[in-house]
């Protein structure tokens, strides 16, 4: 093994199934993505720490912790047709796509999407198609979707996603009333206009930013990038993700 091998192979452990992971295809993605791949060259020494790193245009890549957890609360089967809105450097898009059968990522940085598209090509993600854009009006064009997972917190669920997610499905997304701390909300549509919701604990992301998320030019900004994609519920609460 080497080095970074290892450091997957502990994080898996550690941070993901000693934390109540279970769903065995999400704990061997984890184990198989290579996250040195997805931060920046001066942090690659830090890729697998217990946390949120920055990535550039002010936004992060998650915690491995938050983003098992959000692909796990899915319940996505292998065929199944994915949604990613917040592609950030393509990270959980890659985790998503050996768990599913194609992912669909919306990010709104030009920059970052051109990035993780040259990034997640380069490196053979060949199911996951990325798009410059205001996640917040989704990608009709592929709809409806077995999963949508929003990667920035909101105020609400936008009705543009929902309306695009197939009965039965789950959505699941960081909410609400502040910009600086969210709980994390699944969302599962059981029928054309009814929904159920369940909470699943404190996290902190960056806004959800666009024509149905907060504006950009709102004040107040991004504070302490480091705890942006971070899980806020204490370890010992964990043992069932839900």
């Amino acid at each position: 093994m080497t080095e970074f091998d290892d450091q997957r192979a502990r994080m898996v452990e550690h941070q993901l199934a000693g934390r109540g992971i279970r769903d065995p295809r999400v704990l061997d993605a984890m184990g198989r993505v290579p996250r040195e791949r997805f931060v920046e060259p001066s942090l690659v020494a830090s890729a697998y720490a217990d946390g949120p790193l920055p990535i550039g245009e002010g936004q992060t890549i998650s915690q491995p912790f938050v983003v098992a957890l959000m692909i796990e609360s899915l319940g996505l089967d292998d065929d199944a047709r994915v949604l990613e809105v917040g592609t950030g450097s393509g990270y959980a898009a890659a985790v998503l796509s050996l768990v599913a059968g194609v992912v669909y990522t919306i990010e709104r940085q030009a920059g970052l999407a051109g990035a993780a598209r040259r990034r997640l090509a380069a490196l053979g993600y060949d199911r996951v198609h990325v798009r410059h854009g205001d996640g917040t009006l989704g990608w009709p064009e592929h709809a409806p979707y077995d999963g949508i997972v929003v990667a920035a917190g909101g105020r609400e669920v936008p009705r543009r996603l929902r309306d695009q997610l197939a009965i039965g499905a789950r959505l699941v997304i960081p909410l609400g009333r502040t910009r600086r701390a969210q709980n994390l909300d699944r969302l599962t549509r059981t029928g054309p206009e009814s929904y159920e919701h369940d909470d699943l604990g404190e996290v902190r992301f960056v806004p959800l930013v666009g024509r149905a998320g907060w504006s950009e030019d709102r004040p107040g900004g991004i504070p302490g990038m480091s705890m942006w994609g971070q899980w806020r519920r204490p370890v010992a609460d964990t043992d069932d993700p839900g």
